[in-house]
């Protein structure tokens, strides 16, 4: 029989089944499964780029994000993706744009309204 375990640091707080992980934005814990996984990639030019793995699949070191603009905003301004990534390189910045373009491009087809369907519902029998 699996037991739900509650840190005593939150004694209120009833923890997710399954892996938990921090957001690097908001530093509050949920499960994985809420997440958004980022790993250092590249970008267009080639230049290293934080980058989305929605399957979780990438290769190497991850880090992970709640995928709203708010969480972002939040660990683009505490420069928390070079840290989480461990990611060192003399002088050449880790970019975050594809990043915020992907979670620009989910926000927006979220937002969409469901298309049109040709079927008249109002006359079924």
């Amino acid at each position: 029989m699996a037991r739900l375990q509650t840190s005593s640091a939150c004694p209120d707080s009833v923890s997710p089944l399954g892996p938990v992980r921090t957001c690097v934005g908001c530093r509050k814990r949920a499960a994985k499964r809420e997440l958004l996984r980022v790993t250092v990639g590249s970008d267009a030019d080639g230049h290293p780029a934080v980058s989305p793995d929605p399957r979780g699949t990438a290769p190497g070191r991850g880090a992970h994000l709640h995928p709203t603009t708010e969480c972002y905003d939040l660990a683009v301004r505490r420069k928390a993706f070079a840290r989480a990534l461990r990611f060192t390189a003399g002088g050449a910045g880790l970019s975050t744009e594809p990043l915020g373009e992907f979670l620009q491009k989910a926000a927006t087809a979220s937002h969409e309204p469901p298309p049109p369907t040709d079927r008249n519902w109002s006359s079924s029998s």
